[in-house]
C-alpha cells in the first residue's frame, strides 16, 4: 500500500531543507560518542563567542547576509533566525555527549522601518541545569547547557534600477560572554556558548528576491557589491518560488531540494545515502547498541537503516529521475513527467532523434555501423602519439554519437586487443571521426564484437 504526504506549503519545503543544514555533520558515521570525530565536533556556521575569536582569528562570531528585494514600502519580512544549542549530558559510566537543542527566533521587519535607521532584535537563551534521577533519588544523568546572547540587526536601502529593489542586510552576532573563570584556550571551551549551525530563512509574501546566483543583467551590479560573510544567500522553496530566501552556511544552488530517494538525515556532510546506509547495516550488535545510547537521532537513524524494506534501498542505488518517470508503472506516480525544458540537452537518452546502437555514417559510400569493421587510420593533426601506434590496426565500430555542434565521432574496440572484452563490459572505448577511419569489406561483426 502506496501512502501519499500532504502536500508541503513553499516555506515548509524550505524549512525541510533548512533542517538539513542544522542537523549537517551533528552525529557522523558510526553515530557513536566514542568515535574519535564524534568526540571532536565540527558542524558548518558555529558563531562563537566573541572572546574565543580573540583565541583563534579562524572562528567567527558573526555572520552577514546581503540581498536584494523587489517589495514596495508596505511590506514586510519574516527572517526566522535558526541554530542550534550544544547541551552536555553526563551519566555515569558513560562519556559526555553534547546534545542538539534547536532554538528559533523570528522577527518580522516593516520595509518602512528600514527608512529610519537599523532594526535591532535581542536573542537569548536561558541557563539550564537538569538532573534525571534513579528509583533511590541518585543522580542518573545531569544536563547543562550555558546562557546564550546574540542579536539580529537589520538594514535596508533603495537601489539604483526600475525594479524598486532593496538591499536588505541582516547581521547575526553572538553576544555571549562567558563566566570569567571559564577558561577558553580550546575549542571545546566555547562550543558550549556557540550559535552552532546558524542560518536565517527569509519569507517575504508578496515580493521577490533577486538570484545571488545568477542574477538579472539589470541587478548584477548591485548583486556584485553585496557582501556576505559566512553565509550564502539562495532562493528556496518550489522553483518558482521567489518570496523565500535561504542564507545558507554552505554553498548551494537555488531552489535546492531533498532528494526524493532520500529516505532521512543520515547528518553526515556530502553523504551518499547508499553507501552510508551499506556500513550502517554492517555494524555490529555492539556498535549499534552503542550508537543508540549516544543520542535519540542516532538511536532512531540506526532503527530506521535496520528497519529499511528492499525497496527503498533499491531506491538509492542511483536514478536519473526524468527517465525514470517515463520507465516506471504509473501506479506509483511520485514524481511527475519530466518538463522537456528540463530534460538535459546534452544526454542521447533525452534526444529521440539520436540512436548511438543503431545510426550509421557513410565511409566511402559504406554504411558503418555498430558491429562494422574498420581500419583506424589516425589523422597526423588530430592525433598523439599513442594514436599513432593505431595507424593501421582494425577495429569494431561500438557507436556511432552524434554531439551538439552536429559532429560525428564513432567509438570502436581493436580487434586484436586481448583486454577489448573488458573494455566493451565497461563502455571504454577509442573515438575517432569519420575520416579517420576506413571500412572493411565483408560482414559486419557479431554483436558481442567477437570475430564470425
Amino acid at each position: 500500500m502506496t501512502t501519499t504526504r500532504p502536500p508541503r506549503t513553499a516555506l515548509e519545503e524550505a524549512r525541510a531543507l533548512a533542517d538539513t543544514i542544522l542537523y549537517e555533520g551533528y552525529v557522523l558515521y558510526p553515530y557513536r560518542a566514542s568515535a574519535q570525530k564524534n568526540r571532536e565536533r565540527f558542524q558548518f556556521g558555529v558563531l562563537m563567542p566573541p572572546v574565543y575569536t580573540a583565541v583563534d582569528p579562524s572562528e567567527n562570531s558573526s555572520s552577514r547576509t546581503e540581498c536584494l528585494l523587489e517589495c514596495g514600502d508596505d511590506a514586510a519580512v519574516r527572517i526566522h533566525v535558526r541554530f542550534l544549542q550544544l547541551q552536555r549530558r553526563s551519566e555515569p559510566g558513560a562519556p559526555p555527549w553534547d546534545e542538539a537543542v534547536e532554538h528559533e527566533h523570528e522577527v518580522t521587519v516593516p520595509i518602512a522601518a528600514l527608512a529610519t535607521g537599523p532594526v535591532a532584535s535581542p536573542i537569548r537563551a536561558d541557563a539550564v541545569l537538569a538532573r534525571d534521577t534513579g528509583s533511590a533519588g541518585r543522580s542518573m544523568t545531569t544536563r547543562r547547557r550555558e546562557a546564550l546572547a546574540a542579536a539580529l540587526t537589520v538594514t535596508g536601502e533603495r537601489v539604483a534600477g526600475p525594479f524598486h529593489a532593496l538591499k536588505l542586510s541582516a547581521r547575526l552576532e553572538n553576544l555571549t560572554q562567558p563566566p570569567p573563570q571559564n577558561p577558553m584556550t580550546r575549542r571545546a571551551d566555547a562550543l558550549p556558548y556557540a550559535l552552532v549551525s546558524a542560518h536565517l530563512l527569509l519569507d517575504a509574501p508578496g515580493c521577490a528576491f533577486v538570484s545571488m546566483t545568477d542574477p538579472p543583467m539589470w541587478a548584477a551590479g548591485e548583486v556584485s557589491r553585496c557582501r556576505n560573510e559566512g553565509t550564502w544567500p539562495v532562493l528556496a522553496g518550489p522553483a518558482q518560488t521567489r518570496e523565500l530566501l535561504l542564507s545558507s552556511p554552505v554553498i548551494l544552488y537555488d531552489h535546492p531540494a531533498l532528494a526524493p530517494e532520500s529516505p532521512a538525515d543520515l547528518y553526515d556532510a556530502t553523504e551518499i545515502d547508499e553507501i552510508l546506509t551499506l556500513r550502517t547495516l554492517a555494524l555490529t550488535d555492539a556498535e549499534k547498541a552503542e550508537a543508540r545510547a549516544t543520542d535519540p537521532r542516532a538511536a532512531a537513524l540506526i532503527d530506521r537503516v535496520d528497519d529499511m524494506p528492499q525497496e527503498l534501498l533499491d531506491r538509492l542505488h542511483g536514478t536519473v529521475r526524468y527517465l525514470r518517470a517515463v520507465t516506471e508503472p504509473q501506479s506509483a506516480p511520485e514524481e511527475p513527467a519530466p518538463d522537456p525544458a528540463e530534460v538535459p540537452w546534452w544526454d542521447p537518452g533525452a534526444d529521440a532523434s539520436v540512436s548511438p546502437e543503431t545510426d550509421h555514417v557513410l565511409l566511402d559510400g559504406v554504411e558503418v555501423r555498430k558491429g562494422s569493421r574498420v581500419l583506424m587510420r589516425p589523422g597526423s593533426r588530430r592525433a598523439d602519439a599513442q594514436d599513432l601506434f593505431l595507424a593501421g590496426r582494425p577495429a569494431t565500430v561500438e557507436a556511432v554519437f552524434s554531439d551538439v555542434d552536429g559532429g560525428v565521432h564513432l567509438a570502436v574496440t581493436p580487434q586484436d586487443d586481448p583486454a577489448a572484452e573488458l573494455h566493451r563490459w565497461h563502455g571504454r572505448y577509442l573515438y575517432f571521426a569519420p575520416d579517420e577511419l576506413e571500412p572493411v569489406p565483408g560482414p559486419a561483426s557479431e554483436p558481442d564484437g567477437a570475430q564470425p
